[in-house]
């Protein structure tokens, strides 16, 4: 992972691993490269990740946060970048207990979560999340809902 944080936005990375990396496929695919693989010989693997053309990145939405550009300026702001999981979901959850309905936090994960959002739904707020441009930090911003 230091290797892929280091690359610098257009670079590519050469990896040659003794078992099919698949986790790593998926967290680059997130971070905007695509994946040439071959088996050799041993059963070891080259994979060759590409950067994929510049695109829009994609936004993801909890339900009902369409509107998110009308929310109010972020209140609260955390840079979970440098803690491992599960920390950042643990003092995400933590700080919006503090918050008020209708506030705003706006946070920074080193990736995107797998549960995040589905927990941050499952207790009534809204969220709306992406790659910044760098593709080398997730960024969120989470509305609070229901009742303090």
């Amino acid at each position: 992972m230091d290797a892929v944080q280091s690359l610098k936005p257009g670079e590519g990375l050469r990896l040659l691993a003794t078992f099919r990396p698949v986790p790593l496929l998926s967290v680059m695919a997130r971070r905007g490269y695509s994946a040439e693989l071959k088996e050799l010989d041993g059963g070891e693997w080259e994979v060759l990740f590409i950067p994929a053309a510049e695109a829009s990145p994609t936004v993801l939405v909890s339900l009902g946060a369409e509107e998110a550009a009308a929310w109010p300026d972020p209140l609260w702001r955390i840079d979970l970048t440098e803690q491992e999981p599960p920390a950042p979901m643990e003092k995400v959850l933590s700080l919006i207990e503090l918050m008020e309905p209708g506030e705003v936090l706006f946070a920074v994960f080193s990736e995107e979560s797998r549960f995040l959002g589905a927990e941050l739904e499952k207790r009534g707020h809204q969220w709306v999340g992406n790659l910044d441009a760098s593709k080398r930090a997730y960024r969120m911003l989470i509305r609070v809902g229901g009742e303090a």
